[in-house]
């Protein structure tokens, strides 16, 4: 056992998103146990939400009570230090003191950068508004929840809302608002909607998007039209306009790493990080979530070559909390090693939680009523390509909406594209995660999702993750339901599984019906 500290460890977390709150969590303990003095500061007036859910509040499909991750009163009332609406002017690193906006400071023995992303503002004419950084009205993002409260007056004023970005973060606010009856005008760059990630899948995607009521317009955007001070529509290059009554704008997003330049530490897209998640060079900071870039800048660590960019995912985001949690719990109790002796993100075979083969690990689902698409790993190669070990198989039905790619290296399936075939799309993901070899005739594959509806061929097990954002599997889901969780709220509440993007809420209630279905005819 090691020495208990005399006095606690003071912890500053800067950030309190969904990330930062998944560490408090860990952290709650330690304070009630009087280990550690947690002060958590965050910019905006609202405790820790799920951004990933901001387009369904918006919409009406979800109340913003039922996305919220954290209780600002309840972690006071714990011995918490929860300071909210509060701005980080500068860190001063020799006096580990963290500085207010306003003159107050808060010192730290341990500091944790969790201040997310940022939402891209593109370059157009018009788009300055009001004030510094300020938007014209009738302009928001759809990042927080005052962006959402926007957009659903818009809605209920039965306004044409502009969606400008072709990214899933743009699709996902379109589907969610014509979903529920909104007149939608969905405004890219390029031939079709996420074709940098689908490729040729995407003019199926965009095929599918038009059939959910959504006015399709690729263009280059050029400037914003105001009327009386108000958006009234976005000019496009060669003279074209797109009218409407509220412009939502969903360029992407990029790390906010003011802080970390102010105060000198390493930076690239994001705060770059070891593998313990330590801010490289120092001995005290730590970032985690989009705001983090793994890249120890060891020339020999096989995990940091290539992109480290961080990916914008939440589920990445949590493992990182979970990690960091886990070691500062371990050290700061004297039950095990500290941070610096944890490994976040690296493996064995050199494949990365974040780093360059963990990007290619990620899972990017688009999921809604009628349109669905999975993307996984690399998905640049042609089918054309000949390299030793390569194939690319590609098939498609545009007119029945269908789409899939599969890309393999040695017959092991290492990326992968669906559109449209949603069966189809889960079977290759299981394959992918298991890091399985696909058979010598790809077209088998198509069948889950064929008119003859035959079942796939590796049906999920307890194993099989579920859940990627919270990494829960579904044996674990399905003995929530065993042991009495009745609805997806129940099993959320119990497993966190579903609280992430929402795309395995499905999944989740089929898992409840097949328990109820075996429990009757039993």
């Amino acid at each position: 056992m090691r020495p208990q500290p005399s006095v606690p460890c003071r912890v500053v977390v800067v950030g309190f998103g969904p990330v930062a709150a998944r560490l408090v969590e860990h952290l709650e303990p330690l304070v009630a146990a009087g280990r550690v003095a947690l002060t958590v500061i965050g910019q905006e007036a609202d405790a820790a939400y799920n951004r990933v859910l901001v387009a369904d509040v918006a919409v009406g499909r979800t109340r913003e009570a039922a996305i919220r991750l954290a209780d600002a009163d309840e972690l006071r009332a714990s011995g918490v230090d929860v300071r909210l609406g509060a701005r980080v002017a500068r860190i001063d690193r020799p006096f580990r003191r963290v500085l207010l906006t306003g003159g107050a400071a808060v010192d730290y023995d341990r500091l944790v950068l969790a201040t997310g992303s940022r939402p891209v503002r593109p370059r157009l004419e018009g788009l300055e508004g009001p004030g510094t950084g300020g938007l014209p009205p009738g302009i928001s993002f759809l990042r927080d929840l005052s962006d959402a409260r926007a957009v659903a007056a818009a809605l209920a004023a039965q306004q044409r809302i502009v969606v400008l970005g072709g990214g899933i973060l743009g699709i996902e606010a379109a589907l969610a608002a014509a979903e529920e009856g909104g007149r939608i005008t969905l405004v890219h760059h390029g031939r079709s909607p996420m074709e940098r990630l689908l490729g040729d899948g995407a003019r199926v995607l965009a095929t599918a998007l038009r059939h959910a009521g959504i006015d399709v317009v690729a263009g280059t955007s050029t400037r914003v039209e105001l009327q009386d001070g108000r958006f009234a529509g976005v000019g496009l290059e060669g003279g074209t306009r797109v009218d409407g009554g509220a412009l939502v704008l969903a360029c992407g997003v990029r790390p906010r790493t003011e802080l970390a330049e102010g105060c000198d530490l390493a930076v690239a897209d994001g705060i770059l990080v070891d593998h313990s998640l330590r801010a490289v060079g120092t001995d005290d900071i730590w970032a985690i979530g989009d705001c983090a870039e793994v890249c120890c800048l060891r020339l020999s660590c096989e995990a940091c070559v290539g992109i480290t960019a961080p990916q914008g995912l939440i589920g990445p985001g949590w493992q990182q909390a979970d990690h960091l949690g886990r070691s500062f719990t371990a050290e700061l109790s004297g039950d095990g090693p500290g941070p610096r002796d944890g490994s976040y993100g690296s493996g064995s075979d050199g494949r990365s939680g974040v780093g360059a083969a963990g990007r290619r690990d990620a899972v990017v689902v688009l999921k809604a009523r009628g349109v669905d698409a999975v993307v996984a790993g690399e998905t640049d190669a042609d089918p054309w390509t000949v390299e030793p070990g390569l194939a690319v198989a590609e098939w498609a039905d545009p007119g029945h909406g269908r789409y899939a790619k599969m890309i393999t290296r040695d017959g092991v399936l290492t990326g992968l594209v669906c559109v449209g075939m949603p069966r189809t799309g889960a079977e290759l993901v299981l394959l992918f995660e298991r890091g399985s070899e696909l058979p010598a005739d790809r077209s088998s594959l198509l069948r889950p999702d064929s008119a003859e509806g035959l079942p796939a061929a590796s049906p999920p097990g307890p194993a099989t993750t579920l859940c990627r954002c919270a990494g829960v599997t579904r044996g674990a889901v399905q003995e929530s339901v065993a042991a009495g969780s009745a609805s997806v709220q129940d099993v959320s509440t119990a497993t966190r599984a579903g609280t992430g993007c929402g795309g395995c809420r499905d999944d989740i209630r089929t898992v409840i019906e097949q328990h109820f279905a075996a429990a009757v005819v039993s």
